[in-house]
C-alpha cells in the first residue's frame, strides 16, 4: 500500500514563517498579566504624576526641568525621561527581553515550539521582535502619557532650556519628541542584553537581573570621576546626553556618540545571542544556560566593544580629562545668567536689555583657589559681573555651583538677595521664585567648535 503526500502535508512541513511566529509571540507575550499591567501603568501613571506633581507647591529641583513644570507641561516628559532612563526602562527590558526565552525554558516547551515552528533562527527573530514591539508600546506610553498630563495640567508654554534660553511651544514640543526618541538608543542595548542574559543563563534568574545590573553598573561609573572617553563609551550615556538638545547651540557630539555607542552594543548582544540559541542543544531537558561559552561568547565580545570605543573616542577627541575646565564653566554659567536676567527683567517689568548690552562674564574657583579649577564638585564659586546701559558701575553677584561629573551643575544664588535671593515674582503661570535664585546648567565635556 503506497502513501500519499497531500499538499496540506508538505505545507505542513515547511517551517512557520517569521511573520507568523511573530504574531504569535506577541499574541504569547501580551496575554501575560504582568505585561498588561506594564502596559497600563506606562500610558496611565506617568500623566497622573505629571499632573499630580505640577499641582503641588514643592517641586523636584533636584531633577533635571523638574524646577519648570509649574511653568510649562513640557518639563513633565523630559523629568519622566530622566527617571525612565535611570530605573523604568532597565526594569521594563528586564521583564519583557530578559525573560522571553528563559520563559521556555522554565516551562519546558521547548520541543512543541519546535515541532511547530521547525527553525531555531526564525524562533529567534519572532522573539526577538515581539520583545521589542512591546518594549516600544512601553517607552511610547511613558513619553505620551507625560507629555499629555504636563499639558493638560500646566499648559502649551515656552520652555527654558538647559542653558536658559527660551524655547517656543512648537521648539519644546520637537525637541521633547526627539529627546525621548534618541532615548530608544541605549534602550536597544538594554533589550540585547536581556535576549543575551535570557538565552545564556536559561531558566536562571539572573538572565532577568542582567539589564538593570548593567544598568547600575553604569550609573555607578558616571558618578565616578573617569575619563570622557570611558563615559562616551558606555551605552547608558545616551540616558544622559539627551539634555545636551535643550542647549544653544545644542551639544550634539556627546548624543550622536551615545546613540551610535547604543547601536553597536545592541547589534553586537543579539548577535550573541543568536549564536548562542542556534547552537543550544534542545534534546536536553536539564538545560541551564551555556556556561562557559556565554562568558566566551557574551560576556567577552562585550567588553571588548567598551575598550575599542574607549580607545575610538579618546583618539577622536582630545577627552581623556574630566571634561569638566574653568573656561567652560564659566563660560556656561555667564550665558545662562543673561538668558535668565533678561527673563527676570521682563517679570518685574523692567526696561528691556539685550544680551550684548549686559556683556556679562563669569570668573569662578573651585575650592576657594587651593585646588586645580577642574572637574566635579560642590565647591566652584562664581562671580558674575554684568553692565547695564546707563549705569556707570558694573553689577556683581555670587553663586556656589555644584558640578556632577556629567557636566550638569546647580547655581545657587549668595547674593544680593535683590538679585539672585529668593523671592516671588509674578509670571502668567503665576507666582514663581525668582529665576536668578537657582537654576540649572550644563558643562559639554567634549570641546566644542564655538567658543562664544
Amino acid at each position: 500500500m503506497t502513501a500519499t503526500i497531500t499538499e496540506d502535508d508538505v505545507a505542513a512541513a515547511r517551517p512557520v514563517s517569521v511573520s507568523r511566529g511573530y504574531r504569535f509571540e506577541l499574541v504569547k507575550l501580551v496575554s501575560q498579566l504582568r505585561i498588561r499591567l506594564l502596559v497600563l501603568a506606562c500610558w496611565i501613571a506617568p500623566g497622573l504624576f505629571v499632573a499630580g506633581v505640577s499641582g503641588q507647591s514643592t517641586l523636584p529641583a533636584d531633577t533635571l526641568f523638574g524646577r519648570w513644570m509649574h511653568a510649562t507641561g513640557w518639563a513633565g516628559p523630559l523629568v519622566i525621561l530622566g527617571f525612565a532612563g535611570t530605573w523604568a526602562l532597565p526594569l521594563l527590558t528586564s521583564v519583557v527581553a530578559g525573560d522571553v526565552f528563559a520563559s521556555e525554558d522554565r516551562l519546558g516547551t521547548w520541543r512543541h515550539l519546535l515541532v511547530a515552528v521547525r527553525s531555531p533562527r526564525r524562533i529567534f527573530a519572532a522573539k526577538a521582535l515581539a520583545s521589542l514591539t512591546v518594549i516600544l508600546l512601553l517607552v511610547a506610553g511613558l513619553g505620551c502619557s507625560s507629555a499629555v498630563g504636563g499639558l493638560v495640567s500646566v499648559g502649551d508654554q515656552p520652555l527654558v532650556g538647559l542653558d536658559a534660553h527660551l524655547l517656543t511651544p512648537g521648539d519644546a514640543a520637537g525637541k521633547v519628541l526627539l529627546a525621548w526618541v534618541c532615548a530608544l538608543a541605549p534602550t536597544l542595548a538594554l533589550a540585547a542584553i536581556g535576549l543575551l542574559g535570557s538565552v545564556a543563563l536559561g531558566r536562571s534568574p539572573m538572565g532577568l537581573l542582567l539589564p538593570p545590573v548593567v544598568a547600575l553598573a553604569m550609573q555607578v561609573a558616571q558618578m565616578l570621576p573617569l575619563p570622557v572617553a570611558v563615559r562616551l563609551a558606555l551605552p547608558g550615556y545616551a540616558f544622559i546626553s539627551w539634555n545636551g538638545l535643550f542647549a544653544d547651540p545644542a551639544q550634539l557630539g556627546p548624543l550622536l556618540i551615545g546613540i551610535v555607542v547604543s547601536l553597536v552594543w545592541a547589534v553586537l548582544a543579539t548577535a550573541m545571542a543568536y549564536l548562542l540559541f542556534v547552537r543550544r542543544d534542545f534534546t536536553n531537558p536539564a538545560y541551564d544556560g551555556s556556561g562557559r561559552r556565554a562568558i566566551t561568547s557574551g560576556l567577552l565580545p562585550l567588553v571588548s566593544v567598551a575598550a575599542l570605543t574607549v580607545a575610538v573616542v579618546a583618539v577622536a577627541t582630545p577627552s581623556m580629562g574630566s571634561g569638566i575646565e574653568q573656561d567652560k564653566v564659566q563660560r556656561s554659567l555667564a550665558t545662562a545668567f543673561a538668558h535668565l536676567y533678561r527673563m527676570q527683567t521682563q517679570q518685574l517689568h523692567r526696561p528691556a536689555v539685550t544680551e550684548a548690552q549686559l556683556r556679562v562674564t563669569a570668573a569662578c574657583n573651585k575650592g576657594d583657589g587651593q585646588v586645580a579649577p577642574q572637574g566635579a564638585g560642590n565647591d566652584w564659586r562664581c562671580v558674575v559681573t554684568w553692565h547695564l546701559p546707563g549705569a556707570s558701575a558694573a553689577g556683581t553677584a555670587v553663586y556656589q555651583l555644584d558640578v556632577t561629573s556629567d557636566g550638569r551643575f546647580v547655581a545657587d544664588g549668595d547674593g544680593p538677595k535683590e538679585v539672585n535671593g529668593y523671592f516671588l515674582v509674578r509670571t502668567p503661570t503665576g507666582d514663581a521664585p525668582n529665576p536668578l535664585w537657582q537654576f540649572d546648567g550644563n558643562v559639554e565635556l567634549l570641546d566644542s567648535t564655538s567658543k562664544g
